[in-house]
């Protein structure tokens, strides 16, 4: 089959590779309809997380049921499905508590209590690196889904793909920081991150009443698709934090927002004095964004955590947290818990999914989709990603 392959930072190619089979009386095997690039792909991309083998990337993806194992029977061929980007089990404690993302399992060579920054990590992810299962992704025409009688669900026919494909991770991811934050009628949210995620997010906040729904971002194009797509106010990230925190809390009768969103992670738009601060201290990326959040929500209020952090960060302000008293909540969103809820929204007509869709690319054009997408080049927001082209 053909898949998208990571072969180091930087190197993704559109290559052929071995079709998947059925490993477990609970695997099916998926043909590939729709899938996409996310931003936690960059991490892999750029080499913020490692990966030294070869991987089939992608973990937003849905198709259709081609083989199915003896022990799945909730699902048969033929059948179109959506499939939440954690692998679990369904059975385990953590699955059992609504948090896949900490299966005990999903990983069996890099899981532990401990999340450590190269051993002990969490659930297993499709094609998120060894560290989390090493489960190859769905940027490919073919994929094996391990535990499918817990994690794919049928899509309703009168749905396209797209209407549905950010019900693998982007749409629950966002409204996971929301609920997280115990968003309530009329409070007021600031998102960091005006990509997918956080326009996600703005959307859940819309459907949970918010007051007042503020977006943060570096790049004004992306800021103007945030607003053109949720109504929302916007601020533009160009003196620095002090200046956004100032205009939030202007915003807020000067206390600041109710709940503070982080949408970007370890990888922020940085300075040269920035980089060499993270290379004196052994740092991956910056928390410069969290920083932020954590000066622009209010007192007592919640921070929710939706960007990647994959290591340990020098002169983090528990001293304002503390102070503060501040509710500070992330990790992998568990997108089994919301994703029917979430469907019945996009059912329903609550919510519009598709919109965020910048490019429709041919797998084929794998490259030049992670380059446009990581680069932030053609006013790209997001990508889709046809295998069979």
């Amino acid at each position: 089959m053909k898949a998208a392959l990571i072969k180091g930072p930087r190197n993704i190619s559109y290559d052929t590779v071995d079709d998947p089979t059925i490993q477990d009386n609970r695997d099916v095997i998926l043909k590939v309809t729709a899938t996409a690039i996310c931003g936690s792909d960059l991490h892999l991309y750029s080499g913020g997380i490692p990966q030294v083998r070869p991987m089939v990337m992608g973990h937003e993806f849905m198709g259709i049921v081609e083989e199915v194992g003896k022990g799945v029977n909730n699902l048969k061929r033929g059948d179109r499905v959506v499939v939440p980007f954690p692998v679990a089990c369904g059975h385990c404690f953590f699955c059992q508590h609504d948090v896949p993302g900490n299966c005990e399992n999903s990983n069996p060579e890099h899981y532990g209590p401990e999340g450590g920054l190269v051993t002990e990590k969490g659930g297993g992810l499709f094609g998120y690196s060894d560290l989390y299962g090493g489960y190859d992704g769905g940027q490919a025409q073919y994929v094996r889904v391990p535990y499918a009688d817990y994690g794919p669900r049928i899509v309703p026919e009168n749905l396209t793909d797209e209407q549905v494909l950010f019900l693998t991770d982007i749409f629950p991811t966002g409204y996971t920081g929301v609920d997280w934050g115990e968003l309530q009628p009329g409070q007021t949210v600031a998102i960091f991150g005006a990509g997918p995620v956080g326009i996600m997010a703005a959307k859940s906040a819309i459907l949970r009443d918010a007051g007042k729904v503020i977006i943060v971002d570096t790049l004004q194009y992306r800021l103007d698709k945030a607003a053109q797509l949720t109504g929302c106010h916007t601020i533009l990230w160009e003196d620095g934090a002090k200046d956004v925190v100032a205009q939030i809390r202007d915003l807020t009768e000067g206390r600041g927002a109710d709940l503070c969103i982080e949408a970007v992670g370890f990888e922020p738009s940085r300075n040269i004095l920035e980089k060499a601060k993270a290379v004196i201290n052994f740092e991956a990326g910056s928390v410069k964004v969290l920083e932020a959040c954590m000066s622009a929500v209010r007192r007592s209020g919640y921070v929710s955590v939706l960007g990647v952090y994959p290591t340990t960060y020098d002169n983090f302000p528990i001293g304002q947290f503390f102070d503060k008293g501040i509710i500070l909540r992330g990790g992998q969103a568990p997108a089994h818990k919301y994703i029917d809820m979430l469907m019945g929204y996009v059912a329903e007509g609550k919510v519009k999914l598709d919109d965020i869709i910048t490019h429709r690319l041919p797998l084929s054009e794998i490259e030049h989709g992670y380059e446009i997408f990581n680069k932030k080049e053609d006013d790209c927001v997001k990508v889709v990603l046809d295998p069979w082209k």
